[in-house]
């Protein structure tokens, strides 16, 4: 029992120490209003996005940028994404529509639009953005200025995530959770080794030479999880990257249900553990029932841990912007969302089948 008691120490330990470097070296993106100097293409892939992608062309139609072209590559979707996306094309000469080819052998459909969309861009930034994410302010701008000033390769962003149903609340913070919890960001930027990686293809603003360079989106066209090979990659290549969250002006309604989450994250959740599933669980467990060892008969630290917990739920979610109320509220919710997720990837992994937005990206296309 004391074996356990000093895994339950060092592991909660271990989280407080993450989770208050995150709290204490938040990096910003400078609030200005300054413009590009120079061209950024913002590429955005879609796919059956009719219930999005209006929205986020009319927040970039509303940014008077001279600078800035818009691109949408269009992945065969089969609801109104296209008639939308050249409704904006006619307000805004700055929008452009690409229908995307046929996909070929071996390629994931967001992997080949976003290489597609690479093609096509004449920017010196490469933004490449959700069609669910919306942008506010001057952050094209501010983003490419805090690109130049660390001079990086990469610059990721967790968005600030818009969380309207008790769904959303039960199941999408897990995975800032999870993140700020395991790894502080700043070592993203600061830290030459691979490991300390992390990136969201959400939000992925690229320095048009190195991705191409690099292509890669080519080089990982297989991976659903994309924007980490990527991260890992540039790191192992000593190519500078930074990854950031608490950016308001950044948001993104994910998903719309808990289903909908446990569909999403069940086919990334084991790429934060370094793609092994044992240590995922080894997570949970210390998460979930590490309380155990303190309320053996004999021990006195329940409240020191208890209050540790608190501290960790208050740290992660003002980082990320998230509501401390529903993160304190909710943290037993989460723990079992983020069981039944690791359980539902485990089933995906064997059966190799995970259908997203209507293919099975297991099969390829081979």
């Amino acid at each position: 029992m004391l074996y356990l008691l000093y895994i339950s120490s060092a592991f909660i330990a271990l989280q407080l120490f993450n989770v208050l470097l995150n709290f204490l070296f938040r990096q910003k993106i400078e609030n200005t209003d300054r413009q590009n100097s120079c061209m950024l293409s913002v590429l955005i892939p879609a796919r059956n996005e009719e219930a999005n992608i209006g929205q986020l062309l009319e927040k970039l139609h509303n940014m008077k940028n001279e600078h800035v072209e818009i691109i949408v590559c269009d992945d065969h979707s089969e609801d109104k994404t296209i008639q939308i996306a050249r409704e904006y094309c006619k307000k805004d000469p700055r929008i452009q529509l690409m229908l995307s080819d046929t996909l070929p052998t071996g390629w994931l459909g967001k992997n080949h639009a976003c290489f597609q969309l690479a093609q096509k861009a004449r920017g010196n930034y490469f933004l490449f953005v959700d069609a669910d994410v919306r942008l506010h302010g001057n952050i094209l701008a501010d983003a490419v200025s805090y690109m130049k000033k660390h001079r990086l390769g990469l610059l990721s962003v967790f968005p600030k995530q818009i969380q309207q149903t008790i769904g959303e609340k039960a199941s999408v913070p897990i995975m800032n959770y999870i993140l700020l919890t395991l790894l502080p960001l700043i070592f993203v930027r600061v830290s030459p080794f691979k490991s300390h990686a992390a990136a969201n293809g959400q939000f992925m603003l690229f320095d048009a030479e190195t991705y191409k360079k690099f292509q890669p989106h080519e080089q990982f066209k297989k991976s659903a999880v994309e924007d980490i090979e990527i991260a890992r990659f540039f790191k192992h290549h000593k190519i500078k990257t930074a990854c950031l969250t608490g950016e308001t002006r950044i948001e993104c309604r994910m998903y719309t249900s808990y289903q909908e989450a446990l569909n999403g994250f069940s086919k990334n959740i084991f790429m934060f553990f370094g793609n092994i599933p044992v240590l995922a669980f080894i997570f949970w467990t210390c998460a979930a029932l590490g309380f155990l060892p303190f309320v053996m008969p004999g021990q006195q630290l329940l409240a020191e841990y208890l209050i540790a917990i608190v501290l960790i739920q208050v740290l992660y979610a003002a980082s990320c912007k998230q509501p401390v109320f529903y993160t304190l509220l909710l943290f037993p919710v989460h723990l079992a969302f983020m069981l039944e997720m690791m359980v539902k990837a485990l089933i995906v992994k064997y059966n190799k089948k995970y259908v997203w937005k209507g293919r099975n990206i297991y099969k390829l296309h081979s």
